[in-house]
């Protein structure tokens, strides 16, 4: 059985500077990546990469080979035309930002930027059904008084409310593939580990394959069943999370992991 998703050799420039070197990863149906590595390391890239979001700013070469159910068949997203792109961005394969407050359209509501996300894909619907769908989509995320709350702004959600509704417009059109990068990052832990929790529900709920991309090693060893460490724009270890996280191979890891602060932790080291 051909995997979901196939990253075969990705390169991604910028002008003379290199993001990512020779990058191959997989993932299957159902199953939760982790893809951690420090900033810089070329992890975003690669998932922008994924949604053909880099546009002409950068020079893309390898393969992503894509198991598409609307295309019956196994496509390289590379290939795909823009249009094609799109029919495939937000129906099949969606992601989650790192910044809910820039990631959302500030003069615009919040239920109907999530109507929108449903609207895109579903030209038939009327828009008292996109209002329904949205609706329910906020109160999967779970959204208090979620009818009630779809006429209001960015601003006048909480952060952690906000990242909820970055989920439920990924999540509306029921891909087949989440890309969350750095979904929890400028959350505080409590608010963190709800968002966690709900991704974990959700993942579990519709069979979702994840990318959850993080610097967090503790938070992807909650997430993820398989890691992949990233470095310099190379994957430089793959393994399943257990152990990866107990048994490191590679120097860097073990590093990373060493970064950890823990309450054995000397305090007088810089």
């Amino acid at each position: 059985m051909a995997p979901l998703i196939n990253i075969r050799d990705l390169q991604v420039g910028f002008g003379s500077t290199e993001a990512v070197r020779g990058v191959s990863l997989q993932l299957d149906e159902g199953e939760v990546l982790g893809l951690v590595g420090e900033s810089g390391s070329g992890k975003s890239v690669t998932a922008l990469a994924i949604m053909g979001l880099l546009g002409n700013a950068a020079q893309v070469r390898g393969r992503i080979l894509w198991d598409s159910n609307q295309a019956g068949g196994v496509v390289d997203l590379l290939k795909q035309a823009p249009s094609g792109m799109r029919r495939l961005r937000g129906r099949e394969i969606a992601m989650i930002f790192q910044e809910p407050m820039t990631a959302l359209n500030p003069v615009m509501t919040i239920g109907r930027q999530v109507a929108e996300c449903a609207l895109a894909h579903s030209s038939s619907w009327t828009g008292r059904e996109a209002k329904r769908r949205a609706v329910e989509a906020l109160e999967a995320v779970s959204i208090p008084e979620a009818a009630r709350r779809y006429g209001d702004y960015p601003h006048q959600v909480s952060g952690g409310q906000r990242q909820r509704i970055l989920i439920a417009m990924a999540l509306i059109n029921r891909p087949r593939l989440l890309i969350a990068d750095e979904p929890t990052t400028a959350l505080d832990v409590t608010v963190q580990a709800q968002v966690l929790e709900l991704l974990r529900d959700l993942q579990r709920e519709h069979g979702l394959a994840m990318l959850f991309i993080s610097h967090d090693l503790a938070v992807v060893g909650e997430m993820a069943s398989r890691v992949a460490v990233m470095r310099a724009g190379q994957v430089v270890e793959t393994g399943a999370c257990q152990r990866l996280l107990t048994a490191p191979e590679h120097p860097y890891t073990r590093s990373l992991l060493a970064a950890v602060p823990t309450l054995r932790t000397d305090r007088d080291r810089p």
